[in-house]
């Protein structure tokens, strides 16, 4: 509505003759629901129950999968485990008493995440066995159009909630396609699979690796375990979680918050110091490094053998794992560590490749392999999964695609300029701390702050200004130039943590209490919002 227009009522015949505005259009455009959350990891259950709690309703959580908790529900490789300890793994405002272990198993993630659904009442929200195809913003009825495999759904606000452990890499190894054994990836398990008395072969030495390969080890015939990168490994205290003292932690719930206050400090510590600070806290860095080089004297025994173990780069470069099991694995006898090169895969084997190092020739060696397991983590960083889906945002343009070719960018790791009524959780820029439910929560907060912003203004359209993210952003390389990962040793890490024009945005180069303040603390006026003519709108989102 113009100035105009309000200086000058119009008749209700000129009313009708003219063009309706982008307001009008808005307002009038009926919607399936007012908010759609695709995921039902611990990110959107993590949404979901904020939306609840703040009095917004009309929202759907979309899923491909046919129940919730994501990464946990699709990962049941043996030897899964929570690798942060489990009284910071999970909401602040839902502490789970009856953890079986300090790192829990993840059955125990999987039946956490499904209380937390029926706890707080988010069944009829679900939406699963629907996976999304694309989503596009109409900007002439400021809706978005959410392709799924079950038709489409028109929402006011879309917010993807997938997380980055959400597509599984698979490395292009030649002659992979002809191997005449079982092949399966850590994020895909087989539960059929049996590996008693194969010669087994894993590739990659990652978390997921770390977990599976001393089960695997007392079972198969002979291990073959493929390394490129020595992983940074911290001792871990997996300790069993007394039944009398869950009672305690159940009947004194401040004993088990305590718990988790202590953890979290704890574990941030670590990761922190090792990313985000550690150009400013050298000492702290080098302490780190020396308890995880005293933890792998302790639990190798071949002094070679350790040094094939030991990385040779700066602690944090990529995420570093716990383990008090996975190193000592080779002491045995019937498991080797290949540091070799891959030359390519044959039918019953795997063939490596080395250069002699007095002739200069390559040297090829064939090792029989039965089943053959890819620990190889997932693809994160990369076109086509950030977002999970196409998302087409102002003037057609695709996020993965843009972000791809112009580096990744956004507002407080959750909101781009080129999308309105769009929030990216686990997005570019997003991660600090230790625990993901830290960011969760931290994103749900942020979500929930301009939700409540745009019904108090009676918006229909709101979107994060550019000055906004332009200052974000410089703050962010910044910030990076203090961290690990301006360490020239990081290029050696072959981290997921870094894109192909060698950023790291997959962390945030600040602690968890700091993106916790943030989330509580950013400025609201960072968004523009397109507000409706007075008395034409009715607040949709009770």
């Amino acid at each position: 509505m113009t100035l105009e227009d309000i200086r000058e009522p119009q008749t209700r015949k000129q009313r009708l003759r003219r063009e309706p505005t982008r307001a009008e259009r808005s307002i009038a455009r009926e919607v399936d629901h007012e908010i759609v959350v695709v995921g039902a990891g611990f990110s959107g259950i993590g949404l979901g129950v904020h939306l609840k709690r703040a009095g917004f309703h009309d929202f759907v959580i979309l899923d491909a999968a046919d129940g919730v908790g994501g990464v946990w529900r699709h990962n049941v490789y043996p030897g899964i485990a929570v690798d942060v300890p489990t009284s910071s793994y999970s909401y602040s405002f839902e502490p789970n008493p009856d953890w079986s272990q300090l790192f829990a198993p993840g059955a125990e993630l999987r039946e956490y995440a499904e209380h937390c659904v029926r706890k707080y009442e988010l069944a009829e929200h679900l939406r699963v066995r629907t996976r999304v195809h694309s989503a596009r913003f109409d900007e002439a009825d400021s809706v978005w159009h959410i392709e799924t495999e079950r038709g489409t759904i028109v929402a006011r606000y879309l917010v993807p909630a997938v997380g980055p452990l959400d597509s599984p890499y698979y490395p292009d190894i030649p002659g992979i396609d002809k191997f005449a054994g079982k092949i399966v990836h850590t994020a895909r398990w087989d539960d059929s699979l049996r590996t008693q008395g194969k010669r087994v072969a894993v590739i990659g030495t990652g978390a997921s690796a770390l977990q599976v390969i001393p089960n695997l080890a007392p079972q198969a015939e002979h291990l073959d375990v493929y390394q490129r990168t020595p992983i940074w490994v911290v001792p871990k205290p997996d300790l069993s979680i007394r039944p009398w003292l869950r009672t305690v932690f159940r009947r004194v719930p401040l004993t088990l918050r305590a718990l988790r206050l202590v953890s979290v400090v704890i574990a941030d510590f670590i990761m922190t110091v090792g990313g985000a600070y550690h150009m400013r806290l050298p000492y702290a860095v080098r302490v780190v490094e020396r308890v995880c080089l005293k933890h792998l004297e302790r639990q190798v025994d071949d002094p070679e053998l350790r040094a094939k173990l030991t990385p040779n780069y700066a602690f944090g470069c990529k995420r570093p794992s716990f383990s008090s099991t996975y190193l000592r694995t080779f002491n045995r006898d019937n498991v080797d560590l290949v540091t070799e090169s891959i030359d390519h895969i044959a039918e019953d084997s795997i063939v490596t490749v080395r250069v002699d190092e007095r002739t200069g020739a390559r040297v090829q060696t064939r090792h029989p392999v039965d089943v053959l397991v890819l620990a190889t983590g997932f693809k994160t960083m990369e076109r086509g999964t950030v977002p999970a889906f196409p998302v087409y945002g102002l003037d057609g343009v695709e996020l993965g695609e843009y972000w791809d070719e112009n580096r990744y960018q956004n507002y407080e790791g959750i909101s781009t300029p080129l999308a309105p009524n769009f929030w990216l959780m686990n997005g570019p820029w997003s991660v600090a701390g230790s625990s993901w439910f830290s960011i969760i929560e931290s994103g749900s907060r942020h979500i929930v702050r301009c939700l409540d912003e745009a019904r108090k203004r009676a918006a229909y359209r709101m979107t994060v200004k550019q000055r906004a993210q332009d200052d974000y952003m410089s703050e962010m390389y910044r910030k990076v130039r203090h961290t690990v990962f301006a360490q020239p040793s990081c290029v050696k890490a072959n981290s997921y943590y870094f894109d192909r024009h060698g950023d790291a945005p997959f962390v945030r180069p600040v602690s968890g209490p700091a993106l916790w303040w943030a989330s509580r603390t950013f400025d609201l006026e960072d968004y523009a919002y397109e507000v409706a003519p007075i008395g034409s709108y009715r607040l949709p989102l009770h």
